[in-house]
């Protein structure tokens, strides 16, 4: 299964290679010369030296493959990656937020330390969906990411350690939100939140030119595309009166309404 690289800071060219990746080159046919992709990334402010090494990076973890076409030297996106790019599709651009009556998903697991690497890999993966962790092999998420988690267990062979409940909102000895807090890194969601929306809420309105609402939008996506993983979309209930969930999600959404066709204008005509 080829995963997502999150480890890949937003901002850096190798995040934006992937971005341009995930939400453009699979509409323009999924292939694209070396040149045209060096100058695609020229576009977003990365040099040629370090757009070479990101194209290089990328390949290396089997999202981009090499192939000539009428004499041309490019790569094209790799058909086996193609499932983790639509499940990103949903996750970035149909972000759920849970309703009060949803049900969650409980992921009780335990391994053997002969097993310590998966083990390892499982954790560091269901905090990469946004699950909580109750304690060392009590993991929570909500229930519509059960699909995922299921996937997980399978690609890393831990399908027999572990089990899954579907339940009814958990109860504790204080409140939800308190129990959420300690369960979720919230001061971490919130500053992903704030950061975006400190960064891009000038970006609403319209660009000069293609080129630049190519670049914004780009910049934008990169940012905001890891935000609806960590975050699972609590809801109300679990979170602080003044969480900045929903207003980095609208102001995402008034970027894609004003900028996207343009970008995607810009990315089609500089791909020929």
């Amino acid at each position: 299964m080829i995963l997502d690289d999150f480890d890949s800071r937003p901002g850096s060219a190798t995040s934006l290679l992937r971005t341009f990746v995930g939400s453009q080159l699979r509409q323009l046919g999924g292939w694209i010369s070396s040149a045209h992709l060096v100058r695609i990334l020229e576009a977003l402010g990365v040099p040629a030296n370090g757009a070479r090494s990101a194209i290089a990076r990328v390949k290396s973890k089997g999202l981009l493959l090499p192939e000539m076409v009428n004499g041309q030297q490019g790569y094209r996106v790799n058909l086996e990656a193609v499932p983790m790019l639509e499940s990103g599709d949903r996750r970035i651009f149909s972000f759920r937020q849970q309703r009060e009556d949803d049900l969650w998903c409980l992921i009780s697991f335990s391994i053997p330390e002969s097993r310590r690497d998966a083990r390892h890999q499982l954790r560091r993966r269901l905090g990469w969906i946004g699950c909580g962790t109750v304690a060392t092999g009590l993991w929570i998420c909500p229930a519509h990411l059960k699909a995922e988690v299921l996937g997980i267990l399978d690609d890393l062979d831990l399908s027999d350690c572990a089990t899954l409940f579907i339940a009814g909102r958990p109860e504790a000895n204080r409140p939800f939100a308190d129990a959420a807090a300690q369960w979720w890194d919230l001061d971490r969601l919130r500053e992903l939140h704030e950061r975006f929306l400190a960064q891009h809420s000038a970006l609403v309105g319209p660009a000069s030119s293609d080129a630049e609402a190519f670049a914004c939008y780009i910049h934008a996506l990169d940012q905001w595309r890891v935000i609806p993983y960590l975050d699972p979309g609590l809801p109300n209930s679990a979170l602080p009166a003044d969480w900045p969930g929903q207003a980095s999600l609208d102001l995402f959404g008034r970027i894609s309404r004003s900028l996207a066709a343009r970008a995607h204008a810009f990315a089609r005509a500089s791909s020929r």
